[in-house]
């Protein structure tokens, strides 16, 4: 695979970016992609190296020695259809994976892994530019319909596959653009909705039907989908994790996917109900230490903020691996995102006290606390604060991204769905105990990466091609993976 001993004569090379002061006056993109020369150059470093750990580090098997040794090659047109043939939407992977797959790089074990994230994403680009990604319909029609709630990445991946098969499928969004978490969840800087919009003409041009602005159990009974040979929901994780402290109902504490979400929405001139938020010259406190909290960091700077503070309840990770996630495992590291380096005071191990707010109910400030982690053999983790540490922090805009609790039920209770332990829908082989209703992506598994979602519409597609017709010549990936979540 690639250049034999490539790896020791090239560097890892990343996509440069626009300068900050340019990248916050606008809601663009903001990277500057490698010339086809340097490409060809990381697809030259991936190893020789036997057994490649990146298969199982990729939530959905992606062959990866295959499409960096074609890349290494310049055939460009085989290394797309490598890619397509396990992964439906690598353009959006590409911009927004964590790429576990790099983790788990046997590289990584002695220099920097394989970029192999940048090389999908310009795998894609390049497919997209000569016009390779063409719609490709189903030759026959099996005469069976699905019906699919949710138009995020699950639901997109388990549309095109079922489509594939000869079904007709027919996708609900209750919002009034497809795409889900994608499309209004993603910060535009991140995943421009154009891209979004190329690969739903493709789906549409194959002989996908959308339905837009129809929320299933609330404008849409669910009495209606009776007429479907078979149902499968993905409509994600959606509930918003809260903090049980004082004051958390104050003018100017808000949901970071609100925030998120209603920022896409004016970029657009999408209408909303809510009152408008904005970050311009507010002393902005972001509480929550992951992807979304990043995504509030940098819509916030955008905004015009006077200052953008993150809080994050657990200790600051180490720089490097840690001791506890050894490779192939995805690493317990520091992770400095490109929103970060916008702008951005970085605080670990505090925790929200209390909201403070003025006699009209608006937010001035948060009281917190530093606390620290007890490890104790055998017991779970306890949370103990540390003695005259409270510090009250000027704040107007605070924004909650500490995550989601699992999916609404608006749906399943209305059909009688069975819920697991985490009060997701509870399914086997992606079946819930209603007959023909089937669940995938975050409704099934929880709060996950978009990479999973596709993984889990591909499979879903799989077992309900399976129920349909008797047997399937869908592909799934099969066991292997390494521990992630």
């Amino acid at each position: 695979m690639g250049q034999t001993g490539g790896f020791k004569q090239y560097n890892r090379q990343d996509e440069s970016t626009i300068a900050v002061k340019k990248r916050i006056q606008n809601y663009n993109e903001f990277t500057v992609s490698l010339e086809e020369k340097a490409l060809k150059k990381q697809g030259s470093r991936c190893m020789d190296c036997g057994i490649p750990f990146c298969h199982s580090g990729c939530p959905l098997g992606n062959l990866i020695p295959d499409f960096n040794d074609l890349v290494h090659k310049g055939e460009w047109e085989k290394a797309s259809k490598i890619l397509h043939a396990t992964n439906n939407f690598p353009e959006f992977t590409g911009r927004l994976c964590p790429a576990p797959c790099e983790k788990a790089c046997v590289l990584g074990i002695i220099d920097e892994p394989v970029s192999i994230e940048n090389i999908e994403k310009n795998i894609v680009e390049r497919a997209f530019s000569e016009g390779w990604i063409v719609p490709e319909p189903p030759k026959k029609r099996t005469g069976k319909t699905v019906a699919i709630i949710g138009s995020g990445p699950a639901g997109l991946a388990t549309a095109q596959q079922l489509n594939r098969a000869g079904h007709t499928v027919t996708i609900f969004e209750r919002d009034d653009a497809i795409g889900g978490l994608l499309r209004y969840g993603i910060p535009n800087f991140k995943l421009e909705k154009k891209i979004i919009d190329r690969r739903v003409a493709i789906l549409k041009a194959e002989g996908i039907f959308f339905k837009t602005n129809t929320h299933v159990g609330v404008n849409y009974a669910i009495s209606n989908l009776d007429r479907f040979d078979a149902i499968v929901l993905c409509g994600g994780a959606t509930i918003s994790r809260t903090l049980p402290v004082k004051g958390i109902d104050s003018k100017g504490v808000v949901q970071a996917m609100s925030f998120l979400t209603q920022q896409t929405k004016q970029l657009f001139n999408s209408p909303f109900e809510e009152e408008k938020i904005s970050a311009k010259d507010k002393h902005v406190i972001v509480i929550g230490g992951g992807d979304t909290g990043s995504d509030c960091v940098g819509t916030s700077n955008r905004h015009g903020a006077v200052s953008v503070t993150n809080f994050e309840i657990m200790p600051k990770p180490p720089v490097g691996r840690s001791e506890n996630t050894p490779w192939p495992f995805w690493p317990l590291q520091l992770k400095t995102s490109s929103s970060h380096e916008e702008g951005c005071d970085r605080n670990w191990l505090i925790n929200t006290k209390e909201f403070i707010s003025n006699e009209q109910g608006e937010l001035t400030g948060l009281k917190t606390v530093e606390v620290e982690w007890v490890l104790t053999p055998g017991e779970r983790p306890q949370l103990i604060e540390k003695p005259n540490s409270e510090k009250i922090w000027p704040c107007d805009l605070a924004l909650l991204a500490l995550g989601f609790t699992g999916p609404e039920t608006t749906i399943s209770s209305q059909l009688g769905l069975e819920l697991d332990a985490r009060s997701n829908y509870k399914a086997s082989q992606y079946q819930t105990n209603v007959p023909r209703v089937f669940t995938a992506g975050d409704m099934r598994r929880g709060q996950s990466l978009i990479v999973w979602a596709i993984s889990e519409g591909r499979e879903a597609a799989r077992e309900v091609d399976l129920f349909l017709m008797g047997e399937s010549n869908l592909p799934t990936k099969g066991k292997g993976d390494i521990p992630f979540s």
